[in-house]
């Protein structure tokens, strides 16, 4: 190796690195979904914790779920992150009214993570792990990691069963406190596990595909082929042209 082909080798290391911690990002939602996901339930195990009374807290959870909404959409932005919120904010809702529980009012999302968890893994085991398919359009790869991009899918592999395993830790701290805990303990609990686990999940994969190969483009693939059948096309014209014209040059003669 020269003196100048490592600089060029770092260069396009540090390259994939901000285009991987780009995607995750917007993947993921960010510092502000982070935000979005955390605020409903926070508000409600704080105002639960006061004054103990189910409806208020839940209002107050599922409308400021609304305004998170329709604050993006004033702001021409993303809505899916603030829209899972909205949703998983009304099943909880919806959930706990029913029964009169308020522990009820997270059962809902725990049992959203232990499915996502048992998704991750179940998927990977079948060779499609899923945080390839959720990423690999975002790199604009769609699923070409599965057959032309070995190294990559290793990469998937690795970071689904992060996700996973660091989902079912999750799980086995929270089912428990659901069954013994009261609802404060439980809330402020779930609170606090919400980022953590999260970002160390992400943190994973940001290290599993910063050292994986570089996503194969496959829209790019498609134009370059769709322009090279253009001028493939464009050369057969203009090649009967000419022979046109041959052959009207000699009827003439």
């Amino acid at each position: 190796m020269t003196s100048l082909d490592k600089p060029t080798q770092d260069t396009q290391q540090d390259d994939a690195r901000a285009v991987t911690e780009a995607a995750l990002f917007e993947a993921f939602g960010g510092v502000r979904g982070m935000v979005e996901t955390v605020l409903p339930g926070l508000l409600f195990v704080t105002i639960f914790t006061i004054n103990k009374d189910l409806h208020w807290s839940a209002i107050a959870a599922l409308v400021v779920s609304l305004v998170l909404v329709v604050v993006r959409l004033v702001m021409k932005d993303t809505v899916k992150h603030a829209f899972s919120g909205v949703f998983g904010v009304a099943f909880g809702v919806v959930f706990a009214m029913m029964t009169g529980n308020a522990k009820d009012f997270y059962l809902p999302g725990m049992l959203y993570t232990l499915g996502l968890a048992l998704a991750y893994i179940i998927t990977t085991l079948c060779g499609v792990p899923l945080i390839g398919l959720i990423l690999g359009p975002v790199f604009k790869e769609n699923l070409s990691w599965r057959t032309r991009n070995p190294g990559r899918k290793k990469a998937y592999a690795k970071a689904s069963w992060a996700w996973g395993l660091i989902l079912l830790a999750k799980c086995a701290v929270l089912f428990p406190l659901y069954w013994w805990a009261n609802t404060a303990q439980l809330g402020w609990v779930l609170v606090a596990l919400k980022i953590p686990p999260f970002l160390l999940a992400v943190w994973l994969t940001w290290v599993f595909l910063a050292k994986a190969p570089a996503p194969i483009d496959v829209f790019a693939e498609m134009e370059a082929e769709e322009k090279a059948e253009e001028e493939r096309k464009a050369a057969l014209a203009a090649e009967a042209a000419e022979r046109g014209e041959a052959t009207g040059g000699r009827h003439r003669r």
